[in-house]
């Protein structure tokens, strides 16, 4: 029995644009500490759902609440910490240090021009610490590798101490090993710092053991609690479109 207000409380919510429905009254409750993933096809909504979920777009109907409070009342986004797609790709020449990057993150916290303090400085470096990134603080940001950038975006988001991470596909482009160690970091984050994550991809195999609640959208919410029991989806989820294999626990395809 849970008393907590969940994070994120969807009901109903439906986006028709031009006629089309993107999402067809979804309802979820995400709550605080656990480690969720969002999963479907591309094309299914999954993108567009985490940008009503950040206020980006408004939806044609239904109710978004976080923290317990509407949408429309919601001010604390510093709360929610958020790494688009394609964030390790960087322009080359993008003229700024790792830390310079991370820095960006306390932005949102304080606005932009406040007096940079002792405690942004904190957060920074703890942030950096947590994504195992201080040792190339002074470095370029265009000159690292693709994992190396995935921490240092990661970082950011974590600079402003939210409550929740929110990762959309956050491993394209990125080496296998550097995955391994990128989801080991978010597993030490889920435990030991009890921030809640929800990750949006379209296979589910390389983190299925850390998955406590599965969301599958196509259009429509089909869910699997348990991510060990999603074998049991797999006719639900041909039905939704969603190929089986991305639900079983022992695929790994890069």
């Amino acid at each position: 029995m849970r008393f907590a207000l969940p994070i994120f409380d969807v009901a109903s919510l439906s986006l028709q644009i031009n006629s089309q429905v993107i999402l067809d009254s979804l309802s979820l409750k995400i709550f605080s500490g656990e480690y969720d993933a969002i999963i479907g096809p591309n094309g299914g909504g999954k993108t567009t759902l985490i940008r009503l979920l950040l206020g980006l777009e408004k939806p044609t109907s239904g109710m978004i609440k976080i923290f317990g409070k509407n949408i429309d009342e919601f001010k604390e986004w510093h709360k929610i910490g958020y790494v688009p797609q394609r964030a390790s790709h960087v322009d080359a020449a993008f003229p700024a240090t790792v830390l310079d990057v991370v820095k960006m993150g306390r932005t949102a916290k304080r606005g932009f021009f406040a007096r940079y303090s002792a405690e942004d400085a904190a957060c920074v470096e703890d942030a950096m610490k947590k994504m195992d990134v201080l040792d190339i603080k002074d470095k370029m940001i265009g000159t690292l590798s693709g994992g190396q950038r995935q921490r240092v975006m990661i970082a950011r988001a974590l600079a402003s101490k939210p409550e929740v991470l929110i990762l959309d596909e956050p491993n394209t482009g990125v080496d296998v090993v550097s995955q391994q160690r990128f989801y080991e970091l978010l597993r030490k984050l889920n435990r030991d710092e009890k921030l809640t994550i929800v990750f949006i991809t379209h296979d589910i195999g390389v983190i299925a053991d850390d998955i406590q609640r599965l969301f599958t959208v196509n259009r429509k919410l089909l869910t699997c609690n348990n991510p060990k029991e999603a074998i049991s989806c797999e006719d639900m989820s041909r039905l939704y479109g969603v190929d089986a294999h991305l639900l079983s626990n022992h695929h790994h395809h890069h």
